[in-house]
């Protein structure tokens, strides 16, 4: 059994080697020359203008949301069109079990609809 992990042990090790030794080469070999230029935010020599962080609007969020969910939806369809013709032996079951799934988001789709989630004011 141990036989059997040590090259991944062995590969870690190594792994953690080189991150350290790296860190510690950059850390000793590297300039100190910290100026106001240096450990200004921004080294392109412009002033940054207004403040570094912003709040979005919830619609963002809500929109992005809802993109994912029906997007994901598309995963689904594609196993299905392609067993599709595997399966039509066992009858319309295959069909009517699509055909609830699209409901289900159909609904999915109204109610976030009515409920105004895809309006921008």
């Amino acid at each position: 059994m141990v036989s059997e992990l040590f090259p991944i042990l062995l590969f870690l090790i190594i792994a953690v080697g080189m991150v350290a030794a790296i860190l510690l080469l950059t850390h000793v070999i590297g300039p100190r020359r910290p100026g106001a230029i240096k450990l200004s935010p921004y080294e392109s020599g412009m002033e940054p203008v207004g403040e570094p962080r912003t709040r979005f609007s919830i619609r963002f969020y809500i929109i992005a949301m809802l993109f994912v969910l029906f997007d994901i939806e598309v995963v689904f369809f594609y196993p299905w069109a392609v067993i599709y013709r595997k399966f039509l032996s066992m009858g319309s079951f295959i069909l009517i079990e699509m055909l609830v799934f699209i409901g289900l988001l159909l609904v999915g789709y109204i109610y976030a609809w009515k409920r105004g989630a895809l309006e921008w004011e």
